[in-house]
C-alpha cells in the first residue's frame, strides 16, 4: 500500500443527553474521522478520540491534529506499507500520542482489508459473527440513573456499568441491585480513589459486581496490586494500560483480573490484538471500552471485540445511544442483546458523506 492523500475532517457531535463521569461531563462530542486514499484508489477511515481537554489523557484533539499533519501522515507517506503492523514500528520515534497513531493505524487497517476484500474483523483474526452489547450510564441523581437502567434493559443490553465516586457509590449500588439483582454490573471509578479508602471499596464486594474499573490513580499499577489482595471482587484496569508493556507488568504484578483494551488508548489495533492475545495466554479476561465514538470508531470497536478472548460485552452499544443520526449507513443497532459483526469489505459500514459535511468544522488534505 501507498498512500497518496489523507484528509483529516474535526467533527463536532452532539450527545443526545450529556456523558457525566467523576471527572467531566460532555456534551458534545468532538472527533478527528482520518480518510487515507491510497495510489490505487482505496479509501480506509479511521477516528481519533482524543478529547478537547486533557481529563482522560493528556492527548488533546487539537494535539492529535498537530500530530498527524506534521509527523505521523508525513512518514507514513513516503513509505510503501505491505501490512497495518508495519505503522506501530514506522511511528515508534513518534513518543506516546496513542490516539493519533491509532487514529491513522485504523484507517490504514480499513484499506488493508478492503484491498483484500475481506471484513476489517477477518483481517484482525476475529471469529464472532455477533458480539453482546454492553452499555454505560453515566453519572446522575440515582432516580435518573435508575430509570436509565430500566430503559437500557429493555433494550436487550446485557452487561450495565455505572459511574461511581465516595460521593454517590454505595448507596447507589444498593439501590441498583434492589432493582436489578441479577443484572450483570460493573462500577467505574474514574480514579476516583485511593488506598485510603480500601475499606469502602470492599464493602462494594457484597452486591456481585462483575468488576471494578479504575478505581485508583490513572498512572499506577503497583497500588492495584495492593487494592487487588484485598478484594474479592476483579479489579479492571482501564487508564492505566497505556500500550502491551504495562499490561504486561499489570499482569506479572497481580495489579488486576480483567483489561479493559480501547485501542484508543493503546496506540491502535496491532497493539490492541497483542494485549488480546497476552491475556488469553493468561486466561485473562478482555473487553472493548468506549470513548463516545462516532459509527467509524464503533465500526473498529465491532471488528476487534470479535477476537475470542473478548469474553466480556464492551461498551459498543447502538448509534441511537448516543445520536439522533450517526455518520455510517447503516447505523450500528442492537438486536437481542448483540450486534451483527459485519462481513463486509473493511469496515463494513459505508460513509454518510451529508451528515459528515454537517457535522464538519474544519478539514484539512495532506
Amino acid at each position: 500500500m501507498k498512500l497518496h492523500s489523507v484528509t483529516l475532517h474535526h467533527i463536532k457531535m452532539t450527545l443526545k443527553t450529556p456523558f457525566v463521569n467523576s471527572l467531566e461531563t460532555v456534551n458534545d462530542r468532538e472527533l478527528i474521522i482520518v480518510e487515507a486514499n491510497d495510489t490505487d484508489g482505496y479509501v480506509g477511515f479511521g477516528e481519533g478520540v482524543a478529547f478537547t481537554s486533557p481529563w482522560y489523557t493528556e492527548e488533546t484533539l487539537e494535539t492529535s491534529w498537530h500530530m498527524l499533519k506534521d509527523f505521523m501522515i508525513p512518514t507514513l507517506k513516503a513509505q510503501v506499507l505491505s501490512h497495518p503492523s508495519d505503522v506501530e514500528h514506522l511511528l515508534k520515534g513518534i513518543r506516546r500520542n496513542p490516539m493519533a497513531k491509532y487514529a491513522i493505524e485504523g484507517a490504514i487497517w480499513d484499506l488493508y482489508a478492503k484491498r483484500e476484500g475481506i471484513s476489517l474483523a477477518e483481517a484482525l483474526g476475529g471469529t464472532a459473527k455477533r458480539i453482546k452489547a454492553g452499555v454505560a450510564v453515566g453519572a446522575s441523581e440515582p432516580e435518573v440513573m435508575l430509570n436509565e437502567i430500566s430503559k437500557r434493559i429493555e433494550e436487550g443490553y446485557e452487561r450495565i456499568k455505572v459511574k461511581i465516586k465516595p460521593s454517590q457509590d454505595l448507596s447507589l449500588i444498593r439501590a441498583i441491585r434492589k432493582s436489578h439483582p441479577s443484572i450483570d454490573l460493573m462500577a467505574d471509578a474514574n480514579s476516583a480513589y485511593t488506598l485510603n479508602d480500601i475499606e469502602r471499596l470492599k464493602e462494594l464486594d457484597q452486591y456481585g459486581l462483575l468488576m471494578i474499573e479504575q478505581p485508583l490513580a490513572a498512572d499506577d499499577i503497583v497500588d492495584h496490586a495492593l487494592l487487588q489482595k484485598e478484594l474479592v471482587t476483579p479489579v479492571c484496569l482501564d487508564e492505566s494500560i497505556a500500550s502491551y508493556d504495562d499490561a504486561r507488568r499489570a499482569l506479572s504484578l497481580n495489579s488486576c483480573r480483567i483489561i479493559n483494551i480501547k485501542p484508543g488508548r493503546v496506540g491502535g489495533l496491532s497493539v490492541s490484538k497483542k494485549i488480546h492475545d497476552l491475556c488469553a495466554s493468561q486466561n485473562i479476561p478482555v473487553w472493548c471500552g468506549g470513548m463516545l465514538e462516532s459509527g467509524i470508531g464503533r465500526a473498529h470497536n465491532i471488528a476487534l471485540s470479535s477476537l475470542p478472548n473478548f469474553t466480556i460485552p464492551g461498551d459498543v452499544s447502538a448509534s441511537s445511544r448516543y445520536w439522533e443520526r450517526d455518520i455510517i449507513l447503516p447505523e450500528v443497532i442492537v438486536e437481542n442483546g448483540s450486534i451483527a459483526v459485519p462481513d463486509g469489505s473493511g469496515i463494513g459500514f459505508e460513509l454518510n458523506r451529508k451528515e459528515l459535511e454537517r457535522v464538519t468544522l474544519a478539514k484539512e488534505i495532506r
